[in-house]
């Protein structure tokens, strides 16, 4: 595993701490983060606020990381992103594409099915 992938990696495990300023310590300043089912959020302070209002509501938040390809500065992780969210419990199979510049996450993308996750918490 080369040292993208372990950022990654560590990554992964900084959402279980539920702290909005460690997980955004991964990003650059001009990073893009697209959770593919709303707009892409542009610029770290932008990035911030997506992530705050994710885990406003959630608890108990761990990410299970299923697979991992790494090329170069470019990382491809399968997850099961569990947690819970207004109260109740949900578990999201998602497919995240990070690239990173500089041992940081410049552009994230993640990949899911909505319709799991609004199922799982409503």
């Amino acid at each position: 595993m080369g040292r993208s992938g372990e950022i990654v990696r560590d990554f992964v495990r900084a959402w279980s701490s539920l702290d909005v300023k460690k997980v955004c310590e991964f990003f650059t300043d001009d990073a893009v983060y697209h959770n593919m089912m709303l707009p892409p959020a542009a610029g770290k302070a932008n990035v911030e606020r997506a992530i705050q209002g994710f885990l406003a509501g959630w608890k108990d938040v761990e990410w299970e990381l299923v697979n991992l390809v790494e090329s170069g500065d470019l990382v491809m992780a399968e997850r099961v992103d569990r947690g819970v969210a207004g109260g109740k419990p949900f578990a999201l199979p998602v497919v995240g594409v990070f690239e990173l510049s500089g041992g940081k996450i410049r552009a994230w993308r993640d990949y899911f099915d909505l319709a799991t996750y609004v199922k799982a918490v409503s």
